[in-house]
């Protein structure tokens, strides 16, 4: 069964926008804080960053290369995480992952690949 199934990634021009979705099974959503991580090209999975939180009681906080730009929310009721994309820049490319936090769920979704033209 998959756990975490990412979506709502594609190639769009610098300064468009995406919204990203996050379905997370019911036994990791309950309880847990989430976030987007991403993995830029030429990676490695262990440097996939952590580049927006919603804790559990929904406060969230984000990496200083999205804030401003990106916006994450939830949706309890459908087990789905969301992150709002906003003012896309090229370096926002890469494979976006949605995970608990502080420590991940394994093993991961398959991420949805964002590329953001110039």
């Amino acid at each position: 069964q998959v756990q975490l199934v990412e979506s709502g990634g594609g190639l769009v021009q610098a300064g468009g926008s995406l919204r990203l979705s996050c379905v997370v099974a019911e036994s990791i959503f309950s309880g847990n804080h989430m976030g987007w991580y991403r993995q830029a090209p030429g990676e490695q999975r262990d440097e996939r960053e952590l580049i927006a939180l919603i804790t559990t009681n929904t406060r969230t906080s984000y990496a200083r290369s999205v804030q401003g730009r990106f916006t994450i929310s939830i949706d309890f009721a459908a087990n789905t995480v969301y992150l709002q994309m906003d003012s896309l820049k090229p370096e926002d490319t890469g494979v976006y992952y949605c995970n608990t936090y502080p420590t991940a769920f394994e093993p991961w979704g398959q991420g949805t690949q964002v590329t953001v033209s110039m």
